[in-house]
């Protein structure tokens, strides 16, 4: 079997991730594959590992502009599928507009999809564009043979808004070893004595509420609780500018609040190293991947109530309301002073990280794939 591979849309580091991950990890000829084409820009087929069944193509097309991208996606991708004799294509996201069929879509994007997340946004370009990909999304899950979702939260959501498909499966993504290998020492008695260390790894956005975050940890200051946070990610535009906003209100002397800008994926673990607990303030995901690289990492985690994350993080954390600082604060608080439900939720969440492998997504989605071509030669 020859498959083909749409990776044209595979612009940021969790879909970089993605497509690294589960070729590193893949043994084709389990699954009676004989060749994987992957067509992609020049920086994510840079990443991918040099295999001799993986053959890389780079049109012109995907080093230009969206509208060139998408004429490509439209009207050429599915010859080149066809000449090189490719049985089904896994389209990586759920932007794709081709034509080709059997083909596997991957459902990565919930904010279209997530009542009262799209109003977050101001009127103009970010909303509009948010209700432009919910009909595109729409049509391609409509259009394919069938669907793979990362979480059965987003599952159940998303298929309120397609109606529902009739093949589709649950296969989430997994997390990098990096993240087990983290060794953290410090005593938490020391650690209370001096600074609780705090951080939050998500780049500025409507619904990551950083700037609640920031309020949250003025509050336990106020209560005489020494904790900081670090911000990972960075961020831009009206949310950027709400957290400075937030910054400049709560700590205007830079004493407790710090904010890293973009900072690769492989130097994450030496910053959770030098935290003492995880916070995740999130209203929306699809499947919540730094969630897990913090459980993975054996840091106590405090988490919004929202969307997939208690279905992600299960017994292993302290849930809040990611829109109230004092809840927030709240769940802070009560990680610092119960020592049991601390170390409980450690080993929870620990264990339950270990699902989330590589080298298990890899298996499922492929073995899906193959799955997907023989069930398509039956009509």
């Amino acid at each position: 079997m020859i498959i083909g591979i749409d990776a044209s849309r595979n612009r940021s580091g969790g879909t970089f991730a993605h497509m690294v991950g589960i070729i590193s990890e893949l043994n084709p000829s389990h699954h009676g594959i004989s060749e994987i084409h992957v067509w992609s820009h020049k920086n994510l087929l840079n990443e991918l590992p040099h295999r001799p069944w993986l053959i890389k193509h780079n049109p012109t097309y995907l080093e230009q502009n969206i509208f060139m991208q998408l004429f490509w996606q439209r009207f050429i991708f599915k010859r080149e599928l066809v000449k090189n004799k490719c049985m089904l294509v896994f389209n990586t996201t759920a932007s794709s507009i081709g034509r080709f069929k059997p083909n596997v879509t991957l459902s990565q994007d919930m904010l279209p999809f997530e009542p009262g997340e799209m109003e977050r946004y101001r009127f103009g370009l970010g909303r509009l564009r948010l209700f432009f990909l919910k009909i595109l999304y729409i049509r391609a899950l409509k259009f394919s043979s069938a669907v793979i979702f990362l979480t059965k939260y987003a599952s159940r959501m998303i298929q309120k808004s397609t109606g529902p498909i009739n093949e589709s499966q649950i296969i989430p993504h997994g997390v990098n070893d990096s993240f087990r290998n983290i060794k953290i020492n410090r005593e938490w008695e020391e650690i209370i004595s001096n600074e609780i260390k705090c951080v939050y790894v998500s780049s500025a956005a409507p619904y990551k509420h950083q700037w609640h975050v920031v309020n949250a940890i003025k509050i336990l200051r106020d209560e005489g609780i020494p904790a900081s946070i670090t911000l990972v990610g960075g961020g831009s535009g009206y949310s950027q500018k709400r957290l400075e906003k937030e910054i400049q209100l709560s700590d205007p002397t830079g004493t407790f609040v710090t904010q890293y800008s973009f900072i690769h994926i492989d130097n994450i673990p030496r910053v959770l190293s030098e935290s003492d607990l995880f916070i995740f303030a999130s209203s929306c995901e699809n499947m919540p991947v730094t969630l897990i690289e913090g459980m993975a990492s054996g840091l106590p985690i405090a988490c919004s109530d929202r969307g997939p994350m208690p279905e992600v993080l299960g017994d292993g954390g302290v849930y809040f309301n990611p829109e109230s600082p004092q809840s927030i604060a709240d769940a802070v608080k009560i990680i610092i002073d119960n020592k049991d439900l601390r170390a409980k939720g450690i080993e929870v969440s620990k264990q339950i990280s270990n699902q989330y492998l590589w080298k298990i997504n890899s298996q499922k989605t492929f073995q899906f794939l193959t799955d997907t071509i023989q069930n398509n030669k039956q009509y």
